[in-house]
């Protein structure tokens, strides 16, 4: 049973990358900043539902995802949930069982991707507030944090790009107690550097590689 799921994975991984090559023209950039081992955290923005799907086809590291519940209901996601082991979590409410499967993962050196935002363009819709589950994941579990701007208008045939960012440096957090300020402002760190790459003029990007990544 696990060889076929992770050979449907691989199928599957295959038709998302070549679809998001073809119909979104997407450009990849920075995956060498991803660490070849160990925990990592893939965190970045949401425009819409091929988000997450991006993320995984062009990830070089296998993944689960943090989903929301409802997508479940749908048979589709429900198909690509099963098969990627998705993370679904109840919103607006604290879901202590997402949250110990979310740590256990990382802390089996797994990764894990989720959207910061909390719901697809969220830092536009919340006046700008990141949840600190990122964060918090992070230095429970000593996993490294790759920002992810997806940039373009992720619409078909138009250029759309996925940019890997440089880890984020949560070190001067680590082994200690935070505080309410400290968590929120480790968040914000996190929030400034998503912005930052998704915010990156399309035309721009090969011109900024040096800076970006």
């Amino acid at each position: 049973m696990k060889v076929l799921k992770k050979i449907g994975r691989i199928i599957v991984k295959s038709v998302i990358y070549l679809y998001c090559k073809v119909i979104y023209r997407t450009k990849i950039y920075g995956k060498n900043n991803i660490p070849k081992n160990g925990p990592v955290l893939f965190c970045g923005n949401h425009r819409n539902y091929l988000d997450p799907q991006i993320i995984v086809a062009t990830s070089p590291r296998e993944m689960r995802f943090i989903a929301k519940e409802e997508l479940s209901k749908n048979l589709f996601f429900k198909v690509l949930g099963n098969l990627f082991n998705v993370i679904y979590v109840k919103r607006d409410e604290k879901d202590i069982s997402a949250l110990k499967d979310s740590l256990k993962t990382l802390k089996n050196g797994e990764c894990l991707g989720l959207f910061p935002e909390g719901t697809r363009n969220g830092f536009e819709k919340n006046d700008g507030k990141i949840k600190n589950g990122a964060s918090y994941l992070a230095l429970k579990t000593d996993a490294t944090i790759i920002p992810i701007g997806l940039v373009g208008k992720a619409k078909p045939f138009s250029k759309n790009a996925i940019i890997y960012g440089k880890p984020i440096d949560l070190s001067k957090y680590k082994g200690k107690k935070l505080s309410k300020e400290e968590e929120d402002e480790a968040s914000i760190t996190l929030k400034n550097e998503i912005i930052r790459l998704a915010s990156t003029d399309i035309k721009e990007i090969k011109k900024l590689k040096s800076v970006l990544y």
